[in-house]
């Protein structure tokens, strides 16, 4: 099981996996096909990289470090089905064809990262494999309190922790312990794709204050229908954003723009 030093130069809160039998084995529980179209976002020494191509994957890397790029270059430059770009995920287009991420995100950037990646869901991404902050994954794939970001990931992505990883896997070691955050497609859209921004602004305004929804959704919902509503989809008249789970969000919205009756 080799070990990997940490080079000379790192985004900031980027730890990298130190053992290719656990890259491989997170590679293995992302259920890639030969030949899928794979975005590592963060390629850092190449550990899951490798894994990735010897999946048989079509990997494209996204580094923003120069020296890890020229790295990366060294390893994997004439390697068929592996692409090495020097960009930030920040600001780097998304690809147009399928795709899944299966990634180390650096820690410090995993929620604005995520945010971009699954802020429109037309986006054609079927998957996302990765790892963040164990605290980061915790708050996002837990049911209740809910999150704002993941009640909207949640409309059209199943949103969940396949693995916890300690803090010892990675060089350096974090202050805190992993864990691979997954998140799928889901076969069915609990909203249509088309109604992704008016759904994001109707959770803003719900989540942006502690009072119960039911003093917070007017117009778009008033106090009546939502005590008529909520004893049909199972919260409390008086519960506030976070004690509502995704599916009795997106009823809610979906009652508000016409799309499904009380």
């Amino acid at each position: 099981m080799a070990v990997r030093r940490r080079p000379a130069r790192g985004a900031r809160g980027q730890h990298f996996l130190r053992s290719k039998r656990l890259a491989a084995d997170l590679v293995a529980d992302a259920e890639l096909a030969r030949g899928d179209l794979v975005l590592e976002i963060g390629g850092g020494t190449g550990v899951l990289t490798e894994a990735l191509a010897q999946a048989g994957a079509r990997v494209l890397v996204l580094e923003r470090d120069p020296a890890l790029v020229t790295q990366l270059h060294g390893r994997f430059g004439r390697r068929p089905g592996v692409t090495i770009v020097q960009a930030d995920a920040s600001e780097h287009d998304w690809p147009d064809e399928p795709f899944a991420v299966v990634a180390n995100l650096p820690f410090a950037r995993s929620g604005a990262i995520l945010a971009r990646l699954l802020r429109d869901p037309h986006l054609p991404l079927r998957k996302a494999h990765v790892i963040v902050q164990w605290e980061f994954a915790a708050k996002h794939a837990a049911i209740c309190p809910a999150t704002l970001r993941a009640t909207y990931w949640r409309a059209w992505y199943e949103v969940s922790i396949a693995r916890r990883l300690d803090r010892s896997a990675f060089s350096p070691p974090p202050s805190v312990d992993g864990a691979v955050l997954r998140l799928e497609r889901r076969a069915r859209h609990r909203l249509p794709l088309e109604t992704h921004e008016a759904y994001l602004h109707f959770l803003q305004t719900a989540f942006a204050t502690q009072k119960p929804i039911l003093r917070t959704l007017a117009p778009s919902l008033s106090p009546l229908q939502i005590k008529r509503l909520a004893p049909a989809l199972g919260f409390a008249r008086e519960a506030r954003a976070w004690q509502l789970d995704a599916e009795q969000w997106a009823r809610l919205f979906a009652f508000a723009r016409g799309l499904e009756n009380g």
